[in-house]
């Protein structure tokens, strides 16, 4: 284990997070805030720690799959606790273990909230709040490798224990080369949706939020009716729209920069992807037509909720945690589905989704035809069947922590809906559930019990599972 790598990367998350807390104290000096002082304390500190860190220079900078995993694990859970300082020390948030539910909530781009009231936070907390999810959509250590020359050739651990770009591949052969790209066109799409945001006629300050939010797909806003507040059909149909093009694994993205249109347009992810956004807006858009003045105001809050919840944003128009029971069940299951992999989304991916279902349909025919010779194909490439193992291997895991997640928070003894969407929208990153955790509500009244496995939930849902399970596994610290 190369433990002054760890320690010396770890070193430069944190100033890149002290870094970004100025953000924040700026925005609490335009609007004559005290609590701006206390990301500055925040930062000094941080800034000296991490500075002290980074003078642990490595004489051997070469990592493998175990540094990688116990990097990315244990920077996002610094960056949650550090973030959540300056709303313990300024009050807005008393206990600091919910102010690390909200930053955690903040970074893994969940959005869930144990804040009744959001417009009670001053400017300059809702504006971190908001830029959280900017910096943890594509991932702090991928924003980190576009700056910071790290050499030993040995980088693209980390890209692959964070997951937030390239699933399985870097864009082009160069490491850093691939995470500015992801991050220019990240950046790109942001500053676009804030122009639009602003001739849709949003404030200044709301703009960058929301933009922030959408492209980090976590739903934090400033408004306690989230965009509801926003009586605007354009803002509200920008916003669904974005939240959608943000859940587009981006080397579509990348191949259509550099006019490979082939490769964009065969993506079978982002196909199946857009196919279920289609019919699931419009099977609930026909389901919840009685409860609106029309077909087209019924779907027009059907399409903002499924993009919404598909790509684990989070954010609503209306509750629809009060609608029949059939709509309630496919947005839960598009909860599971979650965006493509390789997008700032989270939930399980559509990409496995299609792996599983056709490794199913691959074994019935086997049972009907034993003698055919086939082979599964995504894209047009052989599926390989250690990759069909890892898929069923994630899923594995993933209900296992699920079904012990549920009966951990079931023991506040709250009802079975907002028990079982609570995990499940913290675990995919989604935010809001439904029942008490649905749109008009929190996680407030959950014991600290509760709030620590939906906290753990939250790491384990944006790092895919494995870099937190592998960190605290004794065999991954043993020298041989």
């Amino acid at each position: 284990m190369n433990y002054l790598m760890i320690a010396y990367i770890t070193g430069v998350i944190v100033l890149i997070e002290a870094a970004f807390m100025t953000l924040p104290a700026l925005v609490a000096l335009i609007y004559g805030e005290p609590s701006g002082w206390y990301f500055l304390i925040t930062l000094a500190a941080v800034a000296l720690a991490g500075f002290l860190l980074t003078r642990l220079r490595p004489q051997k900078r070469d990592m493998y799959a175990r540094e990688g995993f116990v990097i990315t694990a244990l920077t996002w859970i610094v960056i949650s606790l550090i973030g959540a300082v300056p709303f313990t020390l300024s009050g807005q948030i008393p206990a600091y273990l919910d102010a690390v539910f909200e930053m955690a909530s903040g970074f893994t781009t969940t959005g869930s909230s144990i804040v009744p009231n959001v417009e009670l936070l001053d400017n300059c907390m809702n504006f971190w709040r908001c830029l959280s999810h900017w910096l943890g959509g594509m991932g702090i250590l991928v924003f980190m490798m576009a700056i910071v020359n790290l050499g030993g050739g040995q980088s693209n651990h980390l890209l692959r224990a964070e997951s937030p770009g390239p699933s399985v591949s870097k864009m082009v052969p160069n490491m850093r080369r691939s995470s500015a790209i992801l991050y220019g066109i990240y950046m790109g799409m942001t500053v676009l949706l804030i122009v639009l945001l602003l001739l849709g006629g949003m404030p200044l300050f709301d703009s960058l939020c929301h933009a922030f939010a959408t492209a980090g797909t976590g739903g934090f806003g400033v408004k306690a009716a989230s965009i509801g507040y926003y009586d605007s059909r354009y803002l509200q149909t920008v916003i669904a729209v974005f939240m959608v093009l943000f859940g587009v694994n981006f080397n579509a993205y990348y191949f259509l920069l550099v006019r490979k249109w082939s490769n964009a347009f065969r993506n079978e992810e982002v196909r199946t992807y857009l196919a279920i956004i289609l019919i699931s807006s419009v099977t609930i858009g026909l389901n919840i037509m009685d409860m609106f003045s029309s077909f087209g105001e019924a779907l027009h809050h059907a399409f903002f909720s499924v993009s919404s919840i598909i790509t684990t944003t989070g954010f609503a128009t209306v509750d629809f945690s009060l609608w029949p029971e059939t709509s309630r069940l496919i947005l839960v299951l598009l909860m599971i589905i979650g965006a493509c992999a390789g997008s700032t989304g989270g939930g399980v991916k559509v990409s496995r989704m299609v792996i599983l279902f056709k490794s199913a349909a691959f074994e019935i025919r086997k049972l009907l035809h034993p003698g055919s010779v086939k082979v599964l194909t995504m894209d047009g490439k052989r599926i390989s069947r250690e990759t069909i193992q890892g898929v069923q291997g994630y899923m594995l895991v993933y209900f296992a922590i699920t079904v012990v997640s549920i009966l951990l928070v079931s023991l506040d003894d709250l009802d079975t809906a907002t028990t079982i969407t609570a995990v499940a929208a913290t675990l995919n990153n989604i935010g809001p559930g439904l029942n008490m955790v649905g749109p008009a509500g929190n996680y407030a009244m959950f014991s600290p019990l509760s709030k620590l496995v939906l906290t753990a939930d939250m790491l384990l849902g944006r790092l895919e599972l494995f870099p937190l399970l592998i960190m605290f596994m004794p065999s991954t610290w043993r020298k041989h």
